[in-house]
C-alpha cells in the first residue's frame, strides 16, 4: 500500500520540493524556524499538528507537502493503528494560502497547489489506518475539507466551519467534494453559495463532525477513540476501512456485493477466527495483527 501511495505522490513532490526549505525530512516556512507540521508517536497513535499558527495553519503547497509526508512515513508498519490530526492556535485551517493563488505564480503552480492538496485528502481515506480531526477553532475552505476528509473528527463547542471561498471570487469547489460526500446537498450547497459559517452543534447535526465536546475534554475524547481503534486487529480494520470507501461509491446492489465478499474474506483472516473463538471462548481476543489466512 505504502509503495502504491508514495509512486503516486513521487512526481508531485519532486515538482514542488524547492518550494520549501527542506532540512532532514521536516518542511519549514520561509520565515520561521519552526516546521510546518510536527509528528509525534506513542502506543500505535500518530499525532500531526499543523504548526504555523501565525498563518492560520493555512494549507500552502509546503505544508501540504509536509503534511503528506507526515501521514506517508511508516504507513504500513504494524507499529501504526491511526492518526490523529490537530493544529496549534485558535485556527485549525483557514484553508489554502492566497498568496500562493495569484496571477504572478502562474497557472502551472495553481496546478499544482490543487493536485497535491486533492492527493493529500485522498491519502486521507486510502491509507489503511484511521484518521481523526482533533479540531478546536474555525476549519474554513481546504481547512473544513480537511475535517470532512477524515474518518472522524471530534470538535469543540467552539470550532466552527465555512466555505467562504465564494465571498473572495475563488468558489470552493475542491472543498465540495469532500464536504458534499459528507453533509445533504442543500446543507452543502447554502454553504458553498454564502459562505456563512456554521457552528460544531450543526456540523454535527448535519454529518460533518462526529463528536462536539468541551474544549478542557477535547484530548481527552480524541484519544480515548483512538485508543479503542488500537485495541482492534490492525488488518481487520485496514480491510473494513477500505472496503467502506469503495462500498460508498456504489450502487446497493453492488455495495452489497462487495462488502458480503469482503466479510468472507475477514473470516479468511487469522485474526479473523481468533476474535470469533475469543468471543466464543469468553475471553480477550490475542491479535497476531497480519494480514495472515488462517489456518485450515
Amino acid at each position: 500500500m505504502a509503495r502504491r501511495l508514495l509512486c503516486r505522490a513521487v512526481g508531485v513532490f519532486q515538482l514542488s520540493r524547492t518550494s520549501a526549505q527542506l532540512t532532514g525530512s521536516r518542511f519549514y516556512s520561509q520565515t520561521e524556524a519552526e516546521p510546518l507540521t510536527v509528528r509525534q508517536q506513542n502506543n500505535g497513535i500518530r499525532r500531526i499538528i499543523l504548526n504555523n499558527p501565525k498563518k492560520r495553519n493555512a494549507l500552502s503547497l509546503s505544508m501540504l507537502e509536509s503534511l503528506r509526508e507526515n501521514i506517508l512515513t511508516d504507513v504500513d508498519s504494524d507499529d501504526l493503528r491511526v492518526i490523529i490530526i490537530s493544529a496549534k492556535g485558535p485556527v485549525f485551517s483557514s484553508g489554502h494560502d492566497l498568496k500562493e493563488l495569484t496571477s504572478t505564480q502562474g497557472r502551472e503552480y495553481h496546478t499544482k497547489v490543487f493536485q497535491t492538496c486533492s492527493e493529500v485528502m485522498t491519502l486521507i481515506q486510502d491509507i489503511p489506518v484511521p484518521v481523526i480531526a482533533m479540531v478546536n477553532g474555525v476549519a474554513t475552505a481546504a481547512g473544513c475539507q480537511l475535517v470532512a476528509s477524515c474518518d472522524v473528527a471530534v470538535v469543540t463547542e467552539k470550532s466552527t466551519f465555512a466555505t467562504p471561498g465564494v465571498n473572495v471570487g475563488l468558489f470552493c469547489s475542491t472543498p465540495a467534494v469532500a464536504i458534499g460526500r459528507a453533509v445533504p446537498r442543500k446543507v452543502a450547497m447554502e454553504m458553498l453559495f454564502t459562505g456563512t459559517p456554521i457552528s460544531s452543534h450543526d456540523a454535527l447535526l448535519h454529518g460533518l463532525v462526529s463528536k462536539v465536546v468541551p474544549e478542557e475534554r477535547l484530548e481527552e475524547e480524541t484519544l480515548a477513540i483512538a485508543q479503542r481503534v488500537c485495541q482492534a486487529s490492525r488488518p481487520v480494520v485496514a480491510l473494513g476501512k477500505a472496503t467502506f470507501q469503495r462500498q460508498m461509491a456504489q450502487g446497493r446492489d453492488a455495495a452489497y456485493a462487495t462488502a458480503s465478499k469482503v466479510m468472507v474474506d475477514n473470516l479468511a483472516l487469522r485474526d479473523g477466527q481468533e476474535g470469533i473463538r475469543a468471543f466464543i471462548e469468553k475471553r480477550k481476543p490475542v491479535w497476531s495483527n497480519k494480514a495472515e489466512k488462517a489456518h485450515d
